[in-house]
């Protein structure tokens, strides 16, 4: 059975549809790339995955877990960026919903948190102000964070914009990473090579909504062209 299983969901927005009977599975280590263009609908459907307040219909059906132990990374913004806080501190309000710092930890989450920190080279800079940090370390200790929320799913959201092209790289190996040890992957993207390259599934947003393999998108692509 699917990790996550989407049936007929449309989803609105300010009152008007901005996507509807979207069908989709999430399998066990899987890597979901979301494509489309702007407005089409990709943030929306993944905050209404994340159960955000947002008006839908249809149904979405999770196995062995709930919608709040999805790691999420979302579009980078501004406020992210100026964190007054350590990159630990940081970390660790993964297990608060990302919100909350300064709150007191289990021995179990102090031990995730630093196995994670490990895995993203986090540790030497671990006391480190978060706002003092270039683009790219930001990054990777934000996906540091929404890892220590996820229990089988991760959530990103255009994870490398912004980023040179170093550390875009970077990020993608650690994704990949990531999905090879057994987390699956639901990525927003606007990098069509990329997804064909690395991702095991695809879903199109747009008036003819595809979704199935990355073999399957290429022939779509293909007859389409």
């Amino acid at each position: 059975m699917p990790l996550i299983t989407v049936e007929n969901l449309s989803s609105f927005y300010e009152g008007k549809k901005v996507f509807e009977n979207l069908s989709f599975t999430v399998e066990d280590d899987d890597y979901l790339c979301i494509l489309g263009e702007n407005g089409s609908g990709k943030t929306t459907l993944m905050k209404t995955v994340l159960g955000f307040d947002i008006k839908h219909t249809g149904s979405i059906k999770f196995n062995g877990f709930s919608n709040k132990e999805i790691g999420w990374l979302p579009q980078k913004t501004q406020h992210q960026k100026d964190f007054p806080a350590s990159v630990k501190e940081v970390v660790m309000s993964g297990f608060a919903g990302g919100g909350f710092l300064g709150l007191k930890y289990n021995k179990s989450q102090k031990n995730t948190a630093k196995k994670n920190m490990e895995l993203l080279g986090l540790i030497d800079i671990a006391e480190k102000s978060f706002s003092e940090l270039s683009g790219g370390q930001q990054q990777k200790v934000l996906l540091c964070r929404a890892l220590c929320a996820a229990k089988k799913v991760i959530l990103l959201d255009e994870p490398v914009t912004s980023l040179d092209e170093s550390a875009a790289e970077e990020m993608y190996g650690i994704i990949k990473k990531l999905n090879d040890s057994g987390m699956a992957v639901i990525m927003i993207s606007h990098d069509v090579m990329h997804a064909v390259n690395h991702s095991k599934h695809i879903l199109r947003l747009s008036n003819d909504i595809f979704f199935g393999t990355k073999d399957e998108y290429q022939k779509y692509i293909a007859e389409d062209m």
